[in-house]
């Protein structure tokens, strides 16, 4: 059965990531292997940049662009000591599709040039990754993940159309994967109309197990830079722990509270069909890392995750009238159609407050609609701190600082707290 392995942009941000990358496919190249690949690095973080500067007119477009390429193209020299190899010419020409699009000024949304230009980052790792493969003689092709994942085009948030992408991928993969590794992007897809999309930022886990669910996959592997799913962000506590084994539905409450060791819409595909993922570390291919499956795992351990970058929206009615079911039903839809995802809310008698990650476009467009009907007032630069499991000691060990909301389930508290 087929293996689905995918690779974040820290394991592929230089050369060495990407020897090392090729030695884990060495030690998994028994079985038939799908490889799902990030853009290099803080890749996609610099073509944002790009096209911000193209849609704004900026000055530093050119200087912007300029060094994406040389950060590619100093990782080839460092891979391929031929410089006649022919990757050289198919990244060059790559990167001319960001200079078809930017030699004219912007005539279409941000949200579409973004995914056309953005997108680039993983047809380029990928690339670089697949001819430095069969350069050590490890078979594989390239594929495009635009011919297999089909979506709608809300651009940047695409939505996947699981029948089409599921009859593409079905058609002809299987019977490829029998005979040679394949290496195909993260995070993009493709319209009916045949122009490029994003899932999302991190979407690339999401792109695997898509594939891995088409596939009927044996199981999909995450490789991180981190010793497995821990029960809290190591960059930011130093006393983690890190979980052997979790269920389907830890794995869902934690990435849905903002755990970013794995991108939210990553585990639901794989637990329809009952595939394991693995997040493992890039680093100690052979240590265990995290087991996620269908289990009854008991969780005595905290999880803390901290989701930065939020705003506070507080919404009043202007005639001091009770805040009523209407009244939610008008507010829900403001955020759907703002195409936000509230993080924590909380109502009383004469307001509506909740958090969300802030986007100032998103944010914009929720606040054009509800300031007719409503008083609005809005915090940002604050966080949301998630405890699970928790208990009296772990909110006094974690929740510091002025705390603007609170609010408790049985087994989760969440804070919105100012982000010092």
């Amino acid at each position: 059965m087929t293996q689905v392995f995918k690779f974040g942009g820290a394991s592929v941000k230089d050369a060495d990531g990407i020897k090392n990358l090729a030695e884990i496919v060495k030690l998994n190249s028994t079985k038939p292997l799908l490889i799902v690949i990030s853009a290099m690095g803080k890749t996609t973080n610099a073509l944002e940049k790009l096209t911000d500067s193209y849609f704004y007119q900026k000055e530093d477009i050119e200087q912007v662009f300029d060094e994406i390429k040389g950060y590619h193209f100093q990782i080839l020299h460092q891979l391929f000591t031929d410089a006649s190899h022919p990757v050289f010419d198919e990244i060059a020409n790559t990167f001319v599709e960001i200079d078809w699009i930017i030699e004219d000024e912007p005539q279409d949304t941000y949200n579409f040039i973004y995914d056309q230009i953005v997108s680039v980052g993983e047809l380029v790792s990928t690339k670089i990754v697949s001819h430095y493969l069969n350069y050590l003689d490890i078979s594989n092709k390239w594929l495009d993940a635009r011919s297999y994942i089909q979506t709608n085009n809300t651009y940047r948030e695409a939505k996947i159309d699981w029948t089409k992408t599921e009859s593409l991928i079905q058609k002809d993969l299987p019977k490829l994967l029998e005979s040679q590794i394949a290496v195909t992007q993260g995070f993009i897809g493709n319209t009916s109309e045949n122009f490029t999309t994003t899932l999302g930022r991190e979407g690339s886990d999401f792109t695997a197990a898509i594939f891995a669910s088409c596939l009927n996959a044996e199981a999909v592997t995450v490789w991180k830079d981190v010793p497995g799913i821990l029960n809290a962000d190591p960059k930011l506590f130093s006393d983690c722990h890190k979980f052997d084994e979790l269920s389907y539905a830890e794995a869902i409450e934690m990435t849905y509270y903002g755990a970013t060791v794995i991108h939210p819409k990553t585990i639901k595909p794989l637990q329809n069909k009952l595939i394991p993922l693995y997040v493992k570390p890039f680093l100690a291919p052979k240590e265990n890392g995290t087991i996620i499956k269908e289990a009854l795992v008991e969780i005595t351990t905290p999880i803390v995750i901290v989701k930065q970058n939020q705003i506070l929206v507080t919404l009043k009615t202007r005639d001091l009238s009770f805040i009523t079911e209407n009244h939610l039903k008008e507010i829900f839809k403001a955020f759907a159609d703002a195409n936000i995802k509230v993080n924590t809310l909380q109502i009383s008698a004469l307001s509506f407050s909740a958090s969300f990650d802030f986007r100032a476009d998103k944010f914009e467009a929720f606040k054009a609609t509800v300031q007719s009907n409503y008083e609005l007032r809005f915090n940002t630069g604050i966080k949301l701190m998630t405890i699970r499991h928790a208990d009296e000691n772990s909110i006094k060990k974690y929740i510091t600082g002025e705390v603007y909301l609170e609010q408790r389930s049985r087994n989760t508290a969440q804070f919105v707290l100012k982000d010092e």
